[in-house]
């Protein structure tokens, strides 16, 4: 596998637009060239007969029911906030937003 040459680090680097020294490229070339050669090494993995998957355990959401259950009235949920108007929370403008 051919490695990765000091002028791919630099156009690399380039796209990027990073700046890089002399010495980081040869650094840079070394370090890229590890990295790539274990990639490689992925596709001598004898996967042919592994379907593929999404996730290395199955899963499976778990829902439960939907149940009408009592709750808070309007007027119970509102009476702990500091402020309400027109049956609504009233909260602080955020961002400088209008009304």
């Amino acid at each position: 596998m051919p490695s990765i040459s000091r002028d791919e680090v630099a156009h690399l680097a380039k796209l990027a637009r990073l700046a890089v020294t002399e010495d980081e490229l040869d650094l840079f070339a070394g370090q890229l060239d590890v990295i790539l050669q274990s990639v490689a090494s992925v596709g001598d993995i004898a996967a042919a007969d592994i379907p593929p998957t999404s996730h290395a355990v199955p899963l499976t959401n778990v829902f439960r029911e939907d149940v009408v259950r009592p709750s808070l009235g309007q007027q119970q949920a509102l009476s702990g906030a500091p402020e309400a108007e027109d049956g609504r929370f009233r909260v602080p403008r955020i961002l400088g937003e209008e009304a």
